[in-house]
């Protein structure tokens, strides 16, 4: 799809340096305050055991524990959401393990279309509806239902047609590593088959 838009871009004379997406909102303005606020990068940090909605560790390192790194995509945003009055599936309704899975699941059923939860088409609407100041998520659920996937949000943006065709929305995200500004590409490239045709885009209208 983001292909199609370049090579339409290039025929009809469109500037790919120009932003692709329409500009960012004021409602995207907040929006990118309440994740700057988050310190996404110094909290919800692997190979700890946070708080779901702090992200701070409540509980000492297990440093014997080598098989198993934890991290809190899923976490993080149900926090997020938590923040913005949105409800995504979060603990107690479920545990933090393979959580990520069970928001992909969750985001797609009736409960969670009855909560203000609708699917987006592609990469570019997704892009242009978080610069409105709409919480967009981008999901991943593993096809081994027994190993994580992985879930980010879309920050407001005025990048260029050219790089939302090489990188994807702008994204925030705990996970591996824990990333304030980040291209989605680069946030799915450790799920094998999730970047670009293996994931998902939802939308919710924030107040």
């Amino acid at each position: 799809m983001i292909r199609a838009i370049l090579i339409l871009a290039f025929f009809s004379g469109t500037a790919l340096a120009e932003p692709c997406c329409g500009p960012v909102m004021p409602a995207g303005q907040h929006l990118n305050q309440v994740l700057d606020a988050s310190n996404v990068e110094h909290l919800w940090l692997a190979r700890e055991h946070v708080n779901w909605q702090t992200g701070m560790r409540d509980r000492p390192i297990d440093t014997a524990n080598h098989g198993h790194v934890a991290t809190h995509c899923s976490a993080f945003i149900a926090a997020i959401g938590e923040r913005l009055g949105v409800y995504v599936l979060r603990p107690p309704e479920h545990g933090p393990v393979l959580l990520a899975n069970a928001q992909n699941k969750w985001l797609s059923s009736t409960e969670g279309q009855a909560q203000g939860w609708r699917h987006v088409v592609d990469a570019r609407s997704a892009q242009s509806l978080a610069n409105q100041g709409k919480l967009v998520l981008i999901s991943f659920a593993n096809p081994d239902p027994h190993r994580p996937g992985h879930i980010v949000i879309v920050r407001p943006s005025e990048k260029s047609l050219m790089d939302l065709a090489n990188g994807g929305p702008e994204i925030i995200q705990a996970g591996m590593t824990n990333h304030n500004h980040w291209q989605a590409s680069s946030a799915f490239a450790y799920h094998p088959g999730a970047w670009p045709n293996g994931v998902s885009y939802f939308v919710h209208d924030l107040n």
